[in-house]
């Protein structure tokens, strides 16, 4: 290989190090096991004190059932404050770092 072309190489790879990497979008399996219906899932990073909107919108989580859920927010966070109500008006909240299981179950 000549001068030219390792220094061509070399500086190809130095500029894609030296981009940032993307935050990639978190993805986590939510399962209801609770016996209950749940009617709205909100989940906002740790560091941030309101809650985002719901995540199931119109949709209901039944109990027994699963849903795959993907949070597009650009952050770089995996510990969650999550919070969960259901249809007989119950409200449950927890914490959960999503990263490291890569789901979360209601019980």
């Amino acid at each position: 290989m000549t001068k030219q072309k390792l220094a061509a190489i070399a500086m190809a790879a130095a500029i894609g190090f030296a981009i940032p990497a993307k935050a990639q979008d978190l993805a986590f399996m939510l399962a209801n096991d609770s016996g209950y219906d749940l009617i709205e899932f909100y989940a906002a990073p740790s560091d941030i004190s309101e809650w985002e909107e719901d995540i199931l919108g119109q949709d209901i989580l039944r109990s027994g059932d699963a849903v795959r859920v993907i949070i597009a927010d650009g952050r770089e966070q995996c510990t969650y404050d999550l919070r969960m109500v259901f249809a007989d008006g119950d409200v449950l909240e927890d914490t959960a770092n999503l990263c490291e299981t890569g789901s979360y179950t209601i019980e």
